[in-house]
């Protein structure tokens, strides 16, 4: 039986030309990272060792994968729209190291405001923390060097890539690094406080490998490439899980939940899942119709920014580590639809400040009084 084709109407993409099922996706990396970090700043202690906490910070680990596959995405488009401009190799190196130092730029600023809104509780350490800004940052600035490649040799070379860094991480894990500065060695030693190139730079090289996948599929092949994706995913999954359980290992020190290639594959699984999912539900039952999903997804970079300042600022201090599981998923939903309210407003300012502009000009101006 043959599979279903596309219609020839883009469903999946949006009037700019943004593929939908993308921004979809980031939204649902949003939401889980946003009901992850209540729990993990609200709920009491003695609620840390299970239920809904565990859950809730068990989904939450996928946030920070889906994201990291969505920028490695980007970052192949990037590099393909670079190639397709005519643009030399060394050229196309540039433009994707500036993409790199943009995020870079933007991580020491988001440490910044952190610190400066903590004063004087905030130590002068919390600016070097390496968070996942830091991590796309780095990530993307070493991995540069890909875009004199072709976008078909990247499929590949990408691919090979990630798995060459997921099977790195439990040798980095190993080594003694203590002779080098934390802020320093933090930025690629396995941690559970830090978002280290190894091994979540993972994700990002094989984001570059499926986004270079999708950028030579044509509209038509989609449906195709999201099956496929999807028993890949399946593949990933059952892969990882069987392999991480066999009672033998190659490494003399790995720890799964920190720096094992096998809980990197079936992350990538997940999303892999995630992504075929999002395909579907956008191009069969909402299309380019208004989500809120996918709204949060078009401005994922606002929302990571200003969520952080009110789970873990001080706007909410008196409330940390006080509420229950109810009142954390109350305190959830209220922070998702927060979220979303500014997310609209954001997009819809470039139409609503001039009409602000114009009522204040008017309510303001002085009325004309008789006999003048």
């Amino acid at each position: 039986m043959r599979p279903a084709k596309l219609s020839s109407k883009p469903n999946n993409r949006d009037t700019g030309g943004r593929l939908s099922f993308l921004d979809w996706s980031r939204g649902m990396a949003a939401v889980i990272m946003l009901q992850g970090h209540v729990f993990h700043s609200f709920a009491k202690p003695d609620l840390r060792n299970g239920g809904p906490f565990v859950l809730s910070q068990f989904l939450g680990g996928m946030g920070p994968a889906i994201f990291l596959v969505l920028t490695g995405i980007t970052l192949a488009f990037l590099m393909d729209r670079s190639e397709r401009q005519g643009l030399a190799p060394l050229a196309r190196w540039k433009a994707a190291l500036r993409r790199g130092a943009y995020l870079f730029s933007l991580a020491f600023l988001f440490r910044l405001q952190l610190w400066l809104f903590g004063l004087p509780y905030s130590p002068w350490t919390d600016l070097f923390r390496v968070d996942i800004l830091n991590c796309m940052g780095f990530a993307i600035g070493l991995m540069s060097v890909m875009a004199i490649f072709t976008t078909a040799d990247r499929v590949r070379l990408c691919a090979g890539l990630g798995l060459a860094i997921a099977a790195a991480a439990p040798l980095v894990s190993s080594v003694d690094w203590s002779w080098l500065p934390p802020q320093v060695s933090a930025y690629f030693v396995p941690s559970y406080q830090y978002f280290a190139f190894f091994p979540w730079a993972a994700f990002i090289a094989f984001g570059l490998s499926i986004g270079s996948l999708l950028r030579l599929a044509k509209p038509v092949h989609m449906n195709r490439i999201m099956q496929w994706g999807t028993l890949a995913g399946l593949v990933l999954i059952l892969g990882g899980q069987y392999f991480s359980n066999v009672p033998y290992s190659l490494y003399p020190k790995s720890e799964f939940w920190l720096d094992s290639p096998g809980l990197i594959v079936i992350k990538l699984g997940v999303v892999m899942l995630i992504m075929a999912f999002s395909f579907l539900w956008t191009e069969f039952a909402v299309g380019t119709a208004w989500s809120w999903l996918r709204q949060l997804g078009t401005t994922s970079l606002l929302v990571y920014w200003v969520h952080i300042e009110l789970v873990y600022g001080r706007w909410f201090g008196g409330l940390k580590g006080s509420l229950g599981n109810v009142e954390c998923a109350v305190a959830a939903v209220v922070v998702v639809a927060s979220m979303i309210a500014l997310s609209v407003a954001k997009t819809r300012w470039p139409s609503i400040a001039p009409a602000l502009a114009q009522y204040f000009s008017f309510s303001g101006s002085p009325r004309r009084v008789s006999g003048d």
